[in-house]
């Protein structure tokens, strides 16, 4: 363990970053130089994630929650759909990295859909409408894009930006 100890104490002197690798067995054990800024994390069960698509469901995550709890839709239900769209969203962006501005976008739509199938119409508009309106939901626009916004498809207008209803 000396060796060890010594070989990454010998790296973070020179100012390089040392990440610890394990193997499966302890004579596996290895100190390796890590990158500058690292964008990928490893959990308790040896799973790689990529840290700019963890941050990105993690805020997608904020916002719709945010929203669900504005229409007082944050059951634990609800909360677990979030969860459920997160973990099929994940595989999206991990082979398509450069669509993490999008995925606020394709949550708050997913969620919409599920709870829709589940729960009932979210988030419901609003907005004042003539008394024999029926009751209608926001729509997420734009279809795929950064910075969705919840629009009133009836009145033609943007209510609010996903995370600010």
């Amino acid at each position: 363990m000396v060796a060890l100890e010594a070989a990454a104490g010998d790296a973070e002197r020179q100012g390089d970053p040392v990440q610890l690798v394990v193997g499966d067995v302890t004579d596996q054990v290895a100190p390796q130089l890590a990158a500058k800024w690292p964008d990928w994390l490893i959990d308790q069960h040896r799973h790689v994630h990529n840290g700019a698509v963890t941050d990105a469901l993690l805020s997608a995550r904020a916002l719709v929650l945010h929203d669900l709890g504005a229409r007082a839709m944050d059951s634990a239900r609800s909360v677990s759909i979030v969860d459920d769209v997160l973990s099929e969203r994940r595989w999206w962006v991990e082979q398509w990295p450069d669509g993490a501005a999008y995925v606020a976008c394709l949550v708050a739509q997913d969620v919409q859909e599920k709870l829709l199938e589940d729960v009932g119409r979210w988030p419901l508009c609003g907005l004042p409408h003539e008394e024999d309106d029926e009751p209608h939901e926001l729509r997420v626009t734009p279809d795929l894009g950064e910075n969705p916004h919840w629009v009133c498809e009836e009145h033609g207008c943007v209510v609010a930006p996903v995370g600010a209803l």
